[in-house]
């Protein structure tokens, strides 16, 4: 009961992280094509902070197990399609 719980936890952070990730990825890309002054450096800090970021939360939970890594990408997953679905035809 106590390992449902903690995967549980890890799906919800893996969401979490997976909304925070892909909203970061449409404002780095809308950065990195901005015609401002510094747009593209600031741009490129965020792609690497983001990418720095998934990678720590993902190394921490495969340093627990195959179960929490499991669970947090399948929570990766819901954070994009729940992304994805919010900016479906916004262009």
């Amino acid at each position: 009961m106590m390992d449902l719980a903690i995967l549980a936890i890890w799906v919800a952070g893996g969401g979490i992280i997976g909304l925070v990730y892909f909203r970061t990825v449409r404002r780095s890309a809308v950065l990195l094509l901005s015609g401002r002054r510094g747009g593209p450096w600031l741009g490129m800090a965020l792609v690497l902070l983001r990418l720095t970021g998934l990678g720590a939360v993902l190394v921490i939970a495969a340093m627990q197990g195959a179960g929490p890594l499991l669970a947090a990408s399948l929570g990766l997953l819901i954070g994009r399609f729940a992304v994805m679905r919010t900016y479906r035809g916004a262009d």
